[in-house]
Formats: structure tokens, sequence, C-alpha cells
């Protein structure tokens, strides 16, 4: 890499009167500053007019500009992907076989070379604006989608992007208890057109479906259809007309069930049990399953065709194993509401202890289940105490097991090898990600945030200025 003796890379940020401008930031990798001009004259072009940041820039999409890979750029992707989206911009104009597959592995969202001219420059703001758009989205689409973990977040602005950007069907692939009806209601509030959160939403529980009954559940049926069908009845496609259509636990169909429903799904027809005639309803269509449906495709027990016409975009919901930064933050709101309080409750440390070393094999579900149960015991003013815990779901031999170090950090460092990350930078990203989860568990306490980490005020004050320094 080309630099200039003594030249700290370079943040900026969009100048902030331009009305209509995308909330982004530039990073210049300490490269070559008639590059850097270049660069910043080709944005200016396309309405991006930058300024000097004093420091590191809070904005959450960004562009790293960089004429090789170092050390350095791959922190920086890393740690800005955790809150945002991330453009690498090669400004050299070179992109060596190999090297896209590795920049968006340590967090880049997408990787364009400048060409020197407009183009890339109108790339990037297109990028920008749409990711903007995705996040605003997110922000205002559904309030109950609690979680800040980058797993989390990256979740919900795939089902927004998704949700808003296209009218295709969504499968919603995840474990039991993962939040996947919410992020459905998200698709269906998210969506434009027809499908918008205006029209209703239409769920079905394709578990609970009766062989005998299910035609009628879904398409309705005629008055006289059968024994006991004393009225004409609509059915789940007949009500989700201009709405959504949600198919819960899609993976429990019955083979010829799935039959029938690959051609009303395929040509949005269908007639009502013990009718002749060919209704029409346009909806958009959302279905889950904990199954592994192409497992079930192979062993001939769900249709492939009918696979295909739902997995229009495929979507997978994390297990709260891979969020537990948001078990904390999870477990806060259903106390309020399980208390009816709200004010955020307080966790002593055994119980903090416990709440994010216990294992949810239920996921979310079970955690919310977990904390009404002790919100039902926990009484007067106060932190939630160990005592709230009830006996049966306190930890054997009353010590919380701990898996350290676990699967979860061997996979992170096994990808970060792979990617040619050194083991300073390793060391590093790992010791501030552990001072980040303590200060966030702490609610900003830097004094219980260092004695969780086993180090001084002094310590914990003097690495944070350290980063802060360096990202300046």
């Amino acid at each position: 890499m080309v630099r200039i003796a003594g030249r700290a890379p370079v943040w900026w940020h969009v100048l902030g009167d331009q009305v209509g401008s995308p909330e982004l930031w530039v990073y210049f990798s300490g490269g070559d500053r008639t590059l850097e001009e270049a660069v910043r004259a080709s944005l200016a072009d396309c309405g991006i007019q930058l300024v000097l940041a004093e420091g590191s820039s809070r904005e959450t999409q960004g562009v790293v500009c960089f004429t090789e890979i170092t050390d350095e750029l791959l922190a920086v992707l890393h740690e800005r992907s955790k809150t945002g989206r991330v453009l690498a911009l090669a400004i050299n104009g070179s992109l060596p076989t190999g090297t896209s597959w590795r920049l968006l592995n340590a967090g880049a969202s997408d990787v364009l070379a400048w060409d020197g001219g407009g183009l890339v420059a109108r790339q990037v703001l297109a990028r920008i604006e749409r990711w903007q758009a995705i996040d605003d989205l997110a922000e205002s689409a559904h309030q109950d989608l609690i979680g800040t973990s980058p797993t989390w977040r990256a979740a919900v602005r795939r089902v927004v992007e998704a949700a808003h950007f296209t009218e295709a069907p969504v499968l919603l692939i995840g474990e039991s208890g993962t939040g996947k009806e919410l992020l459905a209601r998200m698709v269906h509030s998210a969506g434009r057109g027809h499908n918008g959160s205006r029209a209703e939403l239409v769920t079905v529980d394709c578990s609970t479906l009766a062989p005998e009954l299910s035609g009628s559940e879904l398409f309705g049926h005629e008055r006289g259809a059968y024994t006991g069908a004393v009225s004409m009845r609509e059915g789940a496609f007949s009500m989700a007309h201009g709405g959504t259509l949600f198919l819960d636990e899609v993976g429990e169909l019955p083979l010829p069930l799935q039959a029938q429903l690959l051609r009303a799904v395929q040509e949005k027809t269908y007639k009502r049990v013990g009718g002749n005639v060919w209704m029409s309803s346009d909806f958009r269509l959302v279905c889950a399953t904990n199954r592994d449906l192409e497992e079930l495709v192979k062993q001939g027990r769900f249709r492939l065709d009918l696979y295909h016409r739902l997995a229009g975009s495929v979507l997978r919901t994390p297990p709260l194993r891979d969020r537990r930064e948001d078990i904390l933050l999870l477990a806060g709101h259903f106390f309020q509401a399980a208390l009816d309080d709200d004010a955020a409750p307080e966790f002593d440390p055994a119980m903090t202890e416990y709440l994010l070393h216990r294992g949810y094999p239920g996921n979310v579900r079970e955690l919310r289940q977990l904390v009404e149960r002790i919100a039902h015991r926990h009484v007067g003013p106060g932190p939630i105490t160990a005592g709230d815990i009830p006996e049966e779901d306190r930890p054997a031999g009353g010590e919380v097991a701990r898996a350290w170090p676990g699967e979860d950090l061997e996979r992170a460092i096994a990808d970060a090898v792979t990617m040619g990350v050194g083991l300073k930078e390793i060391s590093q990203v790992t010791a501030e990600t552990a001072i980040r989860i303590a200060v966030q568990s702490e609610n900003g306490n830097l004094q219980r945030a260092a004695r969780r980490l086993g180090v001084t005020d002094r310590a914990l004050q003097l690495r944070r200025a350290e980063k802060s320094k360096k990202s300046g």
C-alpha cells in the first residue's frame, strides 16, 4: 500500500445540510492523497459532499476505500459491520481473484472497484440509499422485534429487504421459538402494494389441520358439501385476498394436501369444497417451518415442486445461542411485560450469570416462559435475585455450567484464521468484544463491567480511551 509518511487513516462524513443526502461515512485506509481526492470528487458529482469527521464517524452505513488488504482494513470491516453495512471500494481499480470473498467474509456487504469515473460512484450511492431504506423500514415495521446483536439485526434486514422490495413468497426456516411468526408479521407490515399493513394477515397452523377438514380450512366449503356444512364458509385463501397468507409449520402438511396447495399457490385459484366454480385470490405468501424441507424432499415427504414454489426467498431465523448478546435485553423486556412496570429491571450478579449461561433449547419462547415464572415470585423493590428462580429451574449442583471456550468462539477464530487474520488482530478484537459485551450487560456502568472482566476501573478506562484514539 502506498502511504503518506506519518499520515493516519481519515474519516469523512456527508455534509450535514444536504437535503435528502444519505447518512454515511467514508474511510480512506491511509492511501494516496491523489486517489483519495479523485474518489471524493467522483462522489461529489453524484451529490455526496464529504467533510472531515472529528474521529471515527458514527453513521451506520459506510464506505471503506483501500488499495490492498491489510489487518487494519479487515479490523474496520469487522467492527463496522456489527452496527451497519459497509461497502469495500478498491480505489486503485484492481480486485484480484478471491479478494471479494475475503472482504465479504470479513464483514463487507459488497465490494466494488473504482473505475476512475462516475459509474461506480452512482453504484455506491444506490447501495447506500437501499441499505438506509431497509434500516428505516426495520426500525418502524415492528416494535416487538427485540435485539441489537449483529446476527439478529442482519436477519431482520434480510426479512425487510425481501418483504419490501419483492413480491416473492417468503420461507422462514428456524428452530421453534426463534421468532418466525413475528418475522412473518414484519413481512406483512413492511410489504408494499396490495399486501401492505392495511390489508389482512391470515394465519393457518398447518400442524393442527385435520385431514378431513383441511380443504375447508384452506379453501372454504359450500353449503351441504358434507355432513354438518349447514352454511357456506370462506377459507383462508379467500380471507387473505389483498393481504398476506401465513402458513405456519408448512412442513407438517400431508402429501395429498401438498398437491392441492401447489395448484392454488401457483395459479392463485381454488375451488371451495363441494363447489364447481374456480375462485381467485391475490395474496402475499409467507411460510414457516422448523423442519429441513430439503431433507424432507429427499425422503419423498415433501414435494420438490411445492418447495420451489414456496422458496422465493429463504430466510433463516437465528437461535438464541447465536445471539446471546440479546439475552439480557430480551429478559428485561419480558420482565417489564410480566411485572407491568415501565422501569427497566435490575438483575443481581447471580441472576445475570444464570440468564447468560443457561441453555435455551426452546430459544426466545423458553426465555420468555422462564422470565414469567421468575416474575411471579419476585416481590418488592430492588433487583431481581437468584432466590426468585423457581427450584425446578435452578442449576443442578447450585452452579451454572460454563462452556469455555465454547464452540461458537472456536468457529469464529477458525473463520478468522481462514480469512488470513493475524494473531494480534484476533487477540485485539476478542478483548474489545469482551469489553463491549461487559459494558452493555452492566448498562454502561464501567465499575461493574471492570469487575466482571477481572480488571481495574482504570485499566478498563485506559483501554477504551486507547481504542477511541485509534479509531479517531
